[in-house]
């Protein structure tokens, strides 16, 4: 099956030799990604990766980036993090319907990772929430994928925040 997601990086140097790179990055096997390095020091790849789950694709995408740019910096994967435009683009509804379904099941729909002009979810618990309450249609794997996703987004700012001391009792740090 194909997955399809974005790996985002801050590169080690602001001006790498792009040639070199882009060679490194097709050598450890990452030629099923597209390469954008539009913002200096940054260096995102959108594979179209085929698998037989989600979480093998995504890692073993980022054991192939990891194995050609070891001093990269995992930014994010995607998707993840999106506000309900994003989700209505994904499910093929209106932004309208997605706020509609958002203030009329309140209690059930999920809760924003952040909330104010723009909200934001996580992408799994809005698609797995729709599953559950709807014939809303999406891109097989798109559900897999953001749940990977998110896990690995999680992970990294966990690891993170730990490293650097999270500044209150040591057992709030811990994951539940």
């Amino acid at each position: 099956m194909e997955f399809t997601f974005t790996l985002k990086y801050q590169l080690a140097t602001r001006e790498p030799d792009m040639d070199a790179l882009l060679e490194c990055l097709a050598d450890a096997g990452c030629d099923d990604a597209l390469v954008g390095v539009g913002q200096s020091g940054r260096l995102a790849l959108e594979f179209v990766r085929e698998a037989a789950t989600a979480e093998i694709a995504v890692n073993s995408a980022l054991a192939d980036v990891r194995s050609a740019v070891p001093t990269a910096r995992l930014i994010e994967a995607t998707p993840d993090l999106v506000g309900l435009t994003d989700v209505a683009e994904i499910t093929g509804v209106s932004r309208q319907n997605m706020r509609k379904l958002m203030v009329t099941h309140a209690t059930s729909f999920p809760a924003p990772v952040h909330e104010g002009s723009a909200s934001i979810w996580h992408l799994a618990d809005v698609l797995g929430w729709m599953t559950g309450h709807g014939s809303y249609s999406f891109a097989e794997g798109v559900l897999d994928v953001a749940r990977v996703a998110m896990r690995v987004n999680v992970v990294k700012e966990y690891q993170r925040v730990h490293a650097a001391g999270c500044g209150i009792e040591a057992h709030a740090c811990e994951p539940g």
